[in-house]
């Protein structure tokens, strides 16, 4: 937020929950592991670039773990050039990867299948 207005968010919970993940052709389960899905992502045009997507993504994370999630997964596309229209909105491979996601599947040319390791907490 900037003062009291929102700039972005980020929708997150377990993979179950998305029906249309459950019966996906190109987004099938991997493993039969108990996953937590980032699924979109909004970021208002004058935020983008500058890092919000990526601490949107940390959040993700951190909340999925406080709630019990041991692995995130996510279906980043990886744009190259502009960003236009409705392009990112699952979110883009490399932020995906400087949060310290690993790619586990390409599903389709620009879209990847990509999971982080949530640590358990003590």
């Amino acid at each position: 937020m900037v003062g009291r207005d929102p700039i972005g968010w980020v929708a997150l919970a377990p993979r179950e929950k998305y029906l249309h993940l459950e019966h996906s052709r190109t987004l099938k389960r991997i493993d039969d592991e108990p996953v937590w899905s980032v699924t979109c992502f909004f970021i208002a045009k004058p935020y983008r670039g500058k890092g919000v997507m990526l601490a949107l993504l940390q959040a993700a994370v951190d909340y999925a773990g406080k709630h019990g999630a041991r692995i995130v997964e996510a279906y980043p596309s990886e744009v190259v050039g502009e960003l236009t229209g409705y392009a990112g909105f699952t979110g883009i491979e490399s932020v995906f990867r400087r949060a310290g996601f690993v790619k586990v599947k390409q599903v389709s040319r620009g879209q990847a299948i990509v999971r982080y390791a949530v640590r358990k907490r003590q």
